[in-house]
């Protein structure tokens, strides 16, 4: 009976596998929101791609909140795996919006900078890719996982650089010379990339605390 009854519990690998697939859905909804940003036809192709991956990301979610109730041994604390695949979802959360920002407005054009800090995004979500799976490991790879954290947060900072340049340069092209409303659109296409970068560095920022906890 009790061999019967563990049969039904979550594994602690288990946890792992869906932080791995969450990821992976998070990396493939980045690179479409990059390609989103190529413009023209490229919006709509890939528009598509960033929901579904934003859905499998959602599954993903309600899988990992289930098994933290099921299992009664973690590989480490509960609310830590709550916050990690929380903060992981928000970040294509934010991507989900961003993609929905640029199809409500009909724009079909982006900026150097925009796009920059799409690449940065697309990294980000790399970084956290290869840092989940180092957690199941935590010891010996606590100065891999904190390294892979301050390099999430080193481009957090170059990305509001690139978005306060990008919105001065589309302040002194738009509003200076009547187009009021370009720079709106322009502005809400930044802010929601901004926030997509953010939302890395609320991961960063539980994976190194998760670190410090367990070292």
């Amino acid at each position: 009976m009790l061999r019967w009854f563990h049969a039904l519990m979550p594994t602690e690998d288990r946890f792992f596998e869906l932080f791995a697939r969450h990821s992976h859905a998070v990396v493939a909804g980045a690179m479409a929101l990059r390609a989103m940003l190529e413009g023209g036809d490229a919006i709509e192709r890939n528009y598509q791609v960033v929901m579904d991956r934003e859905q499998d990301a959602d599954d993903v979610t309600r899988e990992v909140l289930i098994a933290v109730r099921r299992t009664f041994i973690t590989p480490f604390d509960r609310g830590n795996i709550r916050d990690l695949i929380t903060s992981m979802d928000n970040s294509i959360d934010q991507m989900q919006k961003t993609a929905k920002s640029i199809r409500l407005f009909e724009v079909r054009t982006f900026t150097p900078q925009m796009r920059d800090m799409a690449d940065a995004i697309v990294k980000c979500a790399k970084l956290v890719q290869e840092g989940v799976p180092l957690l199941k490991s935590i010891g010996p790879e606590a100065g891999h996982i904190s390294d892979l954290t301050a390099q999430i947060s080193a481009l957090e900072g170059k990305a509001d650089e690139m978005h306060d340049k990008g919105l001065t340069d589309l302040y002194r092209a738009n509003v200076s010379g009547g187009n009021g409303l370009a720079f709106f659109v322009g502005n809400e296409v930044y802010d929601h990339l901004e926030k997509v970068v953010d939302r890395f560095d609320d991961v960063a920022n539980v994976m190194h605390g998760i670190v410090i906890e367990h070292v």
